[in-house]
């Protein structure tokens, strides 16, 4: 029990802490650089551990299209777009906008998936979850300094992609059985492949000389807050089951909210208030969802 609370926690922190590595390495280099680093960092725990466990097979090579599909969109399109609406927003309203994306897998699975019963919980769960996101974004005031629209845009267009790709997964992906560890080494080694083809990589040696942002983006946001974290993710997935697994998300804003804080980034009522708004409507969501699957 010890040790789930351990590697629970430190998957909050994972996820939570991303979004102040992208802000300092967002000084120097590209988003599209940026997402790179993090795909590359990302991958090398993933192959290492998906080989040592032999979840790597050649006849999964016949789903080559569908791991493209997921590479494109839900890992290099999708990082990207983290990578763009941080480098516009502080990283503690970009990582409240990041925790959205357990609304959006909601809503596309009801909107698509035949299988995902509503319940009353689950909409209002969403539509106080979106509530949470208006607060946050404030269109009514007029203050100095307002949110930057088109981070906001990017945030909340990443969240709803890869909700989306739950989607995907579970049309094309899921009847074939396919080991949540080789899917998603797959989309990084493909993904990783794609962006260095299309990626400029002029500039990217001005990281050498800024070493917090080069171990933050490489180190903390790659190995541990892409590769160890999906690993830790998927251990508490054999450990607890999916449900208690993605509570995890839940820690992800809170953990943004005080790192951004600390790092003299504004933190006031609306972002705390918005934070709490967004975590009570996923959380009202995911009973609805518990209650429909009992039925």
């Amino acid at each position: 029990m010890g040790l789930t609370v351990m590697m629970f926690t430190a998957l909050g922190l994972c996820w939570g802490s991303n979004f102040i590595y992208m802000k300092l390495a967002a000084d120097f280099i590209s988003p599209a650089q940026i997402t790179l680093l993090r795909v590359c960092c990302g991958f090398v725990p993933l192959v290492l551990v998906a080989w040592w466990r032999g979840a790597l097979k050649r006849a999964q090579l016949r789903l080559l299209p569908h791991f493209l599909v997921m590479a494109l969109l839900a890992t290099a399109f999708y990082y990207f777009a983290i990578a763009k609406g941080t480098e516009r927003l502080p990283s503690a309203v970009a990582g409240v906008l990041g925790g959205t994306i357990a609304l959006f897998t909601t809503l596309a699975s009801l909107v698509f998936l035949r299988s995902q019963r509503s319940s009353a919980a689950m909409l209002w769960g969403v539509l106080l979850g979106f509530a949470g996101v208006v607060v946050l974004i404030a269109p009514w005031q007029d203050g100095a300094a307002p949110l930057d629209k088109q981070g906001v845009f990017w945030m909340l267009g990443a969240a709803a992609l890869f909700g989306g790709s739950y989607v995907y997964v579970c049309r094309f992906l899921a009847p074939h059985g396919l080991p949540a560890l080789a899917l998603v080494t797959w989309q990084m080694g493909l993904a990783l492949v794609l962006l260095l083809l299309v990626t400029d990589t002029s500039g990217m040696g001005e990281l050498l000389v800024h070493l917090r942002a080069l171990a933050g983006v490489t180190f903390g946001l790659g190995v541990l807050g892409t590769g160890m974290a999906f690993l830790l993710y998927y251990a508490l997935l054999e450990r607890l089951g999916a449900v208690a697994s993605a509570a995890a998300t839940y820690l992800t804003p809170a953990v943004a909210l005080v790192i951004g804080w600390a790092n003299g980034e504004v933190v006031g009522p609306r972002e705390l208030a918005a934070a709490g708004v967004i975590l009570l409507g996923i959380a009202l969501m995911q009973q609805g969802r518990d209650r429909s699957k009992v039925r």
